[in-house]
C-alpha cells in the first residue's frame, strides 16, 4: 500500500477528537482519540479509498508529497 500521501492531523473541538485528512484523496479522512490513533485509522481509510477507486474504475492520484497552500 502506498501511504506517501500528505496527511494533515489536527484537533477538532466540535468532534472532541483528532482528525486526519488526506487532501489528495477527496473525502478521505478519519478520526481518533489520539494523534497516533487518527494516523492509524486514516492509513486504513487510504487503503480502502484506493481499493474502492480500483473496483469502480476511478483514477487514483499519484502522491505529490508536501502540498503548498497560500
Amino acid at each position: 500500500m502506498n501511504t506517501k500521501y500528505e496527511i494533515i492531523i489536527y484537533w477538532s473541538d466540535e468532534d472532541d477528537a483528532y482528525l486526519a485528512e488526506v487532501p489528495e484523496l477527496p473525502g478521505c479522512m478519519a478520526d481518533g482519540k489520539t494523534k497516533s490513533e487518527a494516523l492509524a485509522n486514516v492509513e486504513q481509510v487510504i487503503q480502502e479509498w484506493i481499493e474502492t477507486a480500483t473496483e469502480t474504475g476511478r483514477a487514483i492520484p499519484e502522491p505529490k508529497g508536501k502540498l503548498a497552500y497560500a
